[in-house]
């Protein structure tokens, strides 16, 4: 049976030194020649070269920069590798991920990118697309990420030497609007609030102002999931929409569970929404018992209407997450307690909330007109201790010296 000539087969043996030869080459005795054979891992399977040369230097040569040459696959454009290994990214985010980087794909990374060949794709390549990329930050950080992603796979599977989406630097959400400026004045809730007509819309409309959640964690919410007694509405889900825009029940968007406050402003809309309903019930569920999001109650409510009527044309649904984080800041909750009741993964990002920033201008240059206003002023009553410690070591100093013996006389 016919196969691969063992390790002393003639085919293994150097006929003109009678030396074994190195893996990878064999002695053709039909064509009197060195041939070489690699083996390459590539995305549809194994791939065989073969190749004769005269003499062993040359098969050495030629095996040598096969081995240490790029992947075959390399010559492959961004868009065949997606369409090969998206389905694997998709399976692995969740829904509304795989949406995002769907969306990102399609409006920014193929059109720019789709076309280069993995192997030419360049870090400064990248940022001159982005540039050039409609939308956001956020939006641009989805693009970026999942062409990081895909790089990342080629990588992996040694069809490019390095990720170099890894080597662009994200673009900043900071440098979008601030979420304090998106945030809403209590007077601004309560007025949206009357606007919204009562019953299930505007019980799930405070829910989001007085929670703080996600839409989709107010969609979820069993009636079990609020402790009356304890003043706490547990969150241990989420409703996404999947690939084809049907609702997936999920772990909420940090995986992890919370407790968030059920406010006294909350809690009269909580009761009228458990009452009657079985602990199983969805706590909030549309007039015909349905799963309430933000696209029903934007048409049930005429948001947009409603929002230039409340100041606020350019309100979004989602802002109303904001006002609950901007106002916890507001009223002295630390840092730690709002990421803890937003669920956020990220301390940092907690921090985009806080007003604690604003105003340090006024407050620096108050402290320094106090400082240099007191230099001008006798006396010490309006000094500042840094101002008077500093003193105080330098009349102890002047002190010291005068004190001091004088020095011998000269002889």
């Amino acid at each position: 049976m016919a196969g691969r000539p063992g390790k002393n087969a003639p085919g293994r043996i150097d006929p003109r030194t009678g030396r074994r030869l190195p893996e990878g080459i064999r002695w053709r005795q039909d064509r009197q020649r060195y041939q070489i054979r690699f083996v390459s891992q590539s995305v549809d399977g194994a791939t065989e070269r073969t190749a004769t040369f005269e003499t062993l230097s040359e098969a050495k040569r030629e095996l040598a920069r096969l081995v240490a040459g790029r992947n075959p696959n390399g010559s492959m454009t961004l868009e065949q590798w997606h369409g090969k290994y998206w389905p694997a990214i998709e399976s692995s985010v969740r829904p509304a991920t795989a949406r995002c980087y769907d969306v990102g794909w399609r409006l920014r990374v193929k059109p720019s990118l789709g076309k280069r060949r993995l192997d030419e794709i360049t870090s400064p390549m990248v940022e001159s697309a982005m540039v050039e990329w409609p939308g956001g930050a956020s939006a641009k950080n989805d693009a970026l990420a999942i062409l990081s992603r895909l790089l990342d796979a080629a990588r992996r599977g040694r069809i490019i030497d390095y990720n170099p989406a890894r080597e662009v630097r994200r673009p900043s959400m900071r440098e979008s609007i601030s979420p304090t400026s998106r945030a809403l004045t209590v007077a601004q809730v309560k007025l949206l609030l009357e606007l919204v007509p009562e019953g299930v819309y505007r019980r799930f409309a405070a829910a989001l102002c007085f929670t703080g959640m996600r839409t989709g964690e107010v969609t979820a919410l069993r009636v079990s999931d609020v402790d009356f007694s304890r003043g706490v509405i547990h969150v241990s889900r989420s409703l996404s929409p999947g690939a084809h825009g049907e609702l997936v029940e999920q772990s909420p968007k940090s995986h992890k569970e919370r407790e968030v406050p059920l406010t006294q402003a909350l809690r009269p809309y909580a009761k009228d929404a458990a009452r009657g309903k079985q602990p199983d019930d969805l706590l909030f569920a549309g007039p015909d018992g349905g799963r309430l999001t933000n696209h029903n109650l934007r048409r049930a409510v005429n948001w947009d209407k409603l929002r230039v009527t409340i100041g606020r044309p350019d309100l979004r649904i989602h802002d109303l997450r904001h006002t609950f984080a901007t106002i916890l800041f507001d009223a002295g909750a630390s840092a730690p307690d709002v990421q803890a009741t937003l669920g956020h993964s990220s301390l940092q990002v907690t921090e985009r909330y806080s007003r604690a920033r604003e105003g340090v201008a006024q407050r620096a240059g108050s402290v320094l007109d106090t400082a240099f206003g007191d230099a001008k002023k006798p006396g010490r009553a309006r000094i500042n201790g840094t101002k008077m410690a500093q003193l105080n070591r330098s009349e102890e100093s002047n002190a010291a010296r005068s004190r001091k013996k004088p020095d011998p006389p000269q002889l």
